[in-house]
């Protein structure tokens, strides 16, 4: 399970934005995985917002297209090189992703002619290339749950990969189910597959998480700290036993345990931002503060500390100082062409009206929110009514705040 699933705080827009970002570097797998949680995300927070559904869907297609259509090629590579089995397998991977009847029709192609080469003869095409054309309702659902998994599987490392396809079925199912929020058949699934597996497999770091999210803590530590003494150099261990440990508000162990990894990981940034996390999340502010400077000093740049530095200021009343970091990140984004998160946006807007600024500039950003973030409209409209009443336009402050009542934003004071 992506790291980033386990904070419940994030919204649609943010895993959208990861996503667009992994679909630029064509890491397409890793962004069909994060529009696919994205759209989870929004149908639990805002299932009526018919916009944004539909713009995650027409993405996630786009990136299985483009993941399909990159397996392809990467297989001809690989049976062009002789290696027939690797191959085989990328157009299979490709089969199932693309909806493209002509891609699927060259994929077929190629399957059969790659099997001839495994065989050495001209043997038929393996029984499953030939689709059934009328799929009963749990055909249907196995097929989707394999192609939701491949595509999970895609945005996790090699040897990561090829551990979670070996786990069985009752894995696949299991695993599928955490991905989408559904934690109880998550957790019976995966406890099932830890039995049929390894003790020392990855298995107990899905069903931690899953335990995790129904804050059966316990539990989830119990996995967890066997799992690290399996696995000492697992990040995502490190960072789900953490997690686990601040929802416990066992700060001062997760400290002790970060300041305790192998030696080679101890100053790697994902183990720092955990140590910068650990001591938001336990309310030393100062300390994080102290902290973040001295890893932006030492490291340079880097938006991940810089937005953990902007919500410590916040937290320790420096609201001058932390619309000063988001105006830089802003500002950073834009300069590399990149989309600035609504979120972000967001902040900066919202602590500016905080502090009187009323301006025309502050008014452009929650206009643009309104397109951008559609679960937070009513926030948006109510800010825009407040800007033109300061303003002296009564008569779009009016319109707003009706677009508001509408919606049911609660009056500000």
């Amino acid at each position: 399970m992506g790291l980033l699933k386990i904070f419940s705080g994030k919204n649609p827009e943010e895993y959208e934005r990861k996503g667009d970002n992994f679909f630029e570097i064509m890491e397409y797998g890793s962004a069909r995985l994060e529009y696919e949680t994205a759209l989870a995300k929004m149908k639990k927070r805002c299932p009526e917002d018919i916009d944004l559904d539909s713009r995650l869907r027409e993405k996630m297609i786009r990136s299985s297209e483009a993941l399909a259509l990159q397996h392809k090629q990467n297989g001809e590579l690989l049976r062009e090189s002789g290696d027939y089995e690797s191959a085989s397998e990328l157009f299979h991977i490709a089969l199932e992703l693309t909806k493209d009847p002509e891609l699927a029709a060259g994929l077929e192609q190629l399957l059969g002619k790659t099997q001839n080469d495994i065989a050495g003869d001209d043997m038929e095409a393996p029984p499953w290339l030939h689709t059934p054309e009328n799929k009963t309702e749990e055909q249907v659902w196995h097929t989707q749950e394999a192609e939701y998994f491949t595509a999970l599987c895609g945005a996790l490392p090699g040897d990561v990969r090829d551990a979670y396809k070996s786990y069985g079925d009752i894995f696949k199912t299991g695993y599928v189910a955490l991905n989408q929020g559904e934690y109880d058949l998550a957790a019976t699934k995966l406890s099932q597959a830890l039995k049929e597996n390894s003790p020392d497999s990855l298995i107990p770091l899905e069903l931690a998480t899953a335990y995790l999210n129904l804050e059966q803590h316990e539990n989830a530590l119990l996995l967890l700290e066997r799992f690290i003494k399996n696995h000492p150099r697992s990040i995502h261990g490190y960072h789900v036993l953490c997690e686990t440990l601040w929802a416990m508000k066992r700060f001062d162990e997760a400290n002790g345990l970060l300041s305790s990894c192998p030696e080679e990981l101890v100053e790697s940034l994902p183990i720092l931002h955990l140590k910068g996390e650990s001591l938001y999340r336990s309310g030393r502010y100062q300390g994080a503060e102290t902290f973040y400077l001295e890893l932006l000093q030492s490291n340079g740049w880097e938006e991940h500390t810089a937005l953990s530095l902007a919500g410590t200021y916040e937290a320790l009343g420096k609201k001058d100082k932390a619309l000063e970091l988001y105006s830089e990140i802003m500002g950073k984004c834009s300069g590399c062409g990149a989309r600035v998160a609504p979120f972000i946006k967001q902040k900066y807007a919202d602590i500016s009206t905080e502090l009187g600024d009323y301006s025309a500039k502050i008014l452009e950003i929650y206009l643009s929110l309104i397109e951008e973030d559609p679960a937070g409209r009513g926030n948006h409209f109510r800010k825009v009514e407040q800007i033109y009443t300061a303003m002296g336009n009564d008569r779009e402050a009016r319109r707003y705040r009706s677009f508001a009542d509408n919606m049911g934003e609660p009056l500000t004071d």
